[in-house]
């Protein structure tokens, strides 16, 4: 991944908290992804120990998020950052919010194997692994764009949630049909459901970050806006 382009300060010493906070995000945003990358693998070879590492690292996870947040706010509190540095480190401090909570829905999937609640549908099993392999191919390209602070990306990655989204509904939609045929494993049904959506959200939470982006980098807020805004705000973004 290319290097964010910070900007040049009089005090040498904040460039380099500036450098080390971006450097920090983006560790963050690698550990998650190999996060998710274990626990697809855990889920399609029923590996237990794979399963228990995930559980085990999101723990890593949360205090990378503390002590990213609290790098933040001292930066806040002493620097008194303005313009596009001040985006910088709210983009970040956000980010790392994100970033845990896709941790926390990564460990939900990881729980399966820990619970003994593996899908006993194959066709459930393996929509949720090719979901999950399209999930963590957004996050990928996401932590790029966030890498090279490039909107443009940024804007059709968040776009592209809508494929995600659809392999979900077609995916509960399977797994409802899947229930009623047998109701007596309906505890087992419901931890899968949760496992799905999780995935699901690992998405939304890709595309939360893909918003940052787009604020540091263009200003604009493009939260709560109509796919049509967005792809008038993506045409925009080129001509830019």
């Amino acid at each position: 991944m290319q290097e964010i382009k910070l900007n040049t300060h009089i005090s040498g010493r904040f460039n380099l908290e500036l450098e080390n906070l971006r450097n920090s995000v983006l560790t963050m945003g690698g550990m998650v992804e190999q996060q998710l990358c274990d626990a697809i693998a855990a889920l399609r070879d029923n590996h237990l120990a794979l399963a228990e590492k995930v559980i085990v690292n999101d723990f890593t996870l949360n205090s990378m998020e503390v002590q990213i947040d609290e790098e933040c706010t001292r930066i806040i509190a002493k620097r008194h950052p303005a313009a596009s540095d001040l985006r910088l480190v709210l983009a970040i401090n956000k980010t790392t919010a994100d970033l845990e909570r896709m941790g926390d829905d990564i460990e939900r999937i990881a729980n399966l194997l820990i619970r003994g609640s593996l899908p006993v549908s194959e066709d459930i099993k393996n929509g949720m692994i090719a979901t999950g392999n399209h999930v963590m191919e957004m996050l990928r390209k996401t932590l790029n764009a966030f890498a090279r602070l490039d909107a443009e990306a940024a804007l059709e990655i968040h776009m592209g949630d809508q494929e995600i989204d659809e392999q979900y509904k077609q995916l509960l939609t399977l797994a409802v049909t899947e229930m009623q045929r047998d109701t007596e494993l309906l505890p087992q049904w419901l931890e899968v459901l949760w496992a799905m959506r999780a995935l699901e959200r690992v998405g939304d939470r890709c595309k939360n970050v893909c918003e940052y982006i787009i604020y540091l980098v263009k200003g604009k807020d493009v939260r709560h806006i109509s796919r049509e805004e967005l792809q008038r705000r993506l045409a925009e973004l080129r001509q830019s």
